[in-house]
């Protein structure tokens, strides 16, 4: 029954709280501390400042470490579950109308409209990571990693997470 209680403290605030894990806060202390008791509002606001020192989204980690002071493990998966499922059934249900209807002419338009805008958001976003890289690491850095990482997936078909955890062991142990 604790798994069925933790499910719920966080699925409900995951589909009521628009505009993401600070949105869902107030939400949240209601179901934690209010609904179930689990803890006080002092106790709430210590863990809710622990969630804001570590990296990454706010909910899941109040989910993750309330489930798991709920339920061990299990409560944890669980909370971090609950906490990521609207947005999850509501991706699958799209995705569903998408492939259903992805031959009707709107949606061919709807998608040659998207097309653009998302390679504009994504090459503003490669050059801020590079802008970023360049004034943090300098220019030959940069460089010398773009043109490492060109090569051994383009020339040498090297997989992009090998890649990535080679750049990582670099910028850890070099820069």
């Amino acid at each position: 029954m604790i798994y069925a209680k933790i499910f719920w403290a966080f699925f409900i605030p995951g589909i009521l709280g628009y505009g993401g894990g600070p949105a869902s806060i107030p939400l949240i202390e209601n179901e934690v501390v209010d609904q179930y008791g689990w803890y006080t509002v002092n106790e709430f606001s210590e863990v809710l400042a622990l969630a804001n020192t570590l990296p990454g989204p706010i909910a899941t980690k109040m989910a993750g470490y309330i489930g798991y002071e709920q339920a061990g493990i299990p409560g944890a998966a669980v909370g971090v579950f609950a906490t990521v499922a609207p947005s999850l059934i509501l991706m699958i249900t799209l995705l569903g109308l998408l492939m259903k209807f992805k031959e009707s002419p709107r949606v061919k338009r709807l998608t040659i409209v998207v097309r653009p805008v998302i390679a504009v958001l994504l090459g503003i976003m490669a050059y801020d990571f590079f802008f970023t890289s360049y004034v943090e690491s300098g220019l030959l850095q940069t460089i010398s990693i773009g043109a490492a990482s060109y090569v051994l997936m383009e020339k040498l078909k090297v997989h992009p997470a090998y890649v990535i955890a080679a750049a990582l062991l670099y910028g850890a142990f070099i820069l």
